[in-house]
């Protein structure tokens, strides 16, 4: 049993869900850090005020800290638009240009029925019978 334990600990996926849940917190710090200390004083900036959280109002004895949600939907909306603009859109390019394009003289064609690739000269396809043009 201790032996089934270790294989289970040292497959691929577990290690690799480690360092990921290590990476993702440790870049979470680095993109809370970047909204709490450069984009939020640029918002206090031009908004000329620094902190919503005072923000709120009563109704018979409850108060309601509608600040406190204005704040986290700031955060909310610089955060995501922090991954997107500065990892999702540059990691896309990245791999858009990584994509391979096939030759123009590629010795293979697709089949239009199936999609798979079969030789050039090919009259059927050897996977669905389709003939071919």
């Amino acid at each position: 049993m201790l032996e089934e334990f270790k294989q289970f600990l040292l497959r691929g996926n577990v290690v690799d869900l480690a360092v990921g849940v290590v990476v993702g917190a440790s870049f979470g710090n680095i993109v809370s850090a970047l909204v709490g200390d450069l984009l939020t004083p640029l918002i206090a900036a031009v908004a000329r005020v620094p902190d919503f959280g005072g923000l709120s109002f009563s109704i018979n004895g409850s108060q309601f800290m509608y600040g406190h949600f204005i704040n986290a939907l700031i955060s909310f909306i610089f955060i995501a638009g922090t991954v997107f603009f500065f990892i999702v859109k540059p990691m896309n390019m990245l791999i858009n240009k990584s994509k391979r394009k096939l030759p123009a003289d590629s010795p293979t064609k697709k089949c239009k029925e199936c999609l798979s690739e079969i030789p050039f000269e090919a009259k059927r396809c050897s996977y669905c019978a389709q003939v071919t043009e």
